[in-house]
């Protein structure tokens, strides 16, 4: 696991950035609709453990992914357990889970036949690109919201979520060539913001 910004290539430095950054308004959303949100933001923890289990499980013989996942996934269900917990210290449930219309988009840009490199790439550049959305989301959460103690709350979980996007970025370096990862990653991030351009902004929803 990545753990320090020297471990991490000049490369993955580069290549990441989001092309199309968050309205403004949506904090103000957001703010006023904070157990929505809580609610959202668990399940995406949840959704993030099961997802790098799912990984584990599918590419076990390549070791350093399953070394480097491994406490990614402790990490995520630990990040659910500290959004619930918010969520009772509030006197609220977790509720029912919701549609995920950016995910569900992103999912139609993955490859889905072909070799299994290119599989593996798309996999984890997938999710690489929704940690960096949710680091973003929560950059905003946390110099936006009035609320001093939910500004810390998600400058903890905005950390924690930049390193993650660059793990799997630096994961797909490892076993592709790092000029084939950075245009696919550009490709990626053209996408998204296509996403982002035509999605309604929503204060009840994280992504």
């Amino acid at each position: 696991m990545i753990t320090s910004p020297e471990d991490i290539s000049t490369d993955a430095k580069t290549i990441l950035g989001l092309k199309l950054p968050t309205d403004t308004r949506w904090v103000q959303l957001a703010q006023i609709s904070m157990q929505e949100i809580l609610s959202d933001h668990a399940y995406c923890e949840q959704k993030a453990a099961i997802t790098c289990i799912s990984l584990i499980q599918r590419y076990s013989r390549r070791d350093q992914l399953v070394n480097s996942l491994a406490p990614i996934v402790t990490e995520e269900w630990g990040h659910f357990r500290l959004v619930l917990a918010e969520l009772h210290k509030r006197g609220l449930s977790l509720g029912n889970q919701r549609k995920d219309v950016y995910v569900n988009e992103l999912m139609k840009y993955m490859q889905k036949g072909g070799n299994e490199e290119g599989r593996l790439l798309d996999q984890l550049l997938f999710m690489a690109l929704i940690e960096a959305r949710s680091c973003e989301r929560f950059k905003r959460l946390s110099e936006g919201l009035e609320d001093e103690y939910m500004r810390r709350f998600y400058r903890r979980f905005m950390e924690s979520e930049a390193g993650h996007y660059t793990l799997f970025i630096e994961l797909a370096e490892t076993y592709i060539d790092k000029e084939r990862v950075r245009i696919r990653w550009q490709e990626w991030l053209n996408y998204e913001a296509g996403i982002m351009g035509s999605l309604e902004i929503r204060g009840d929803k994280i992504h």
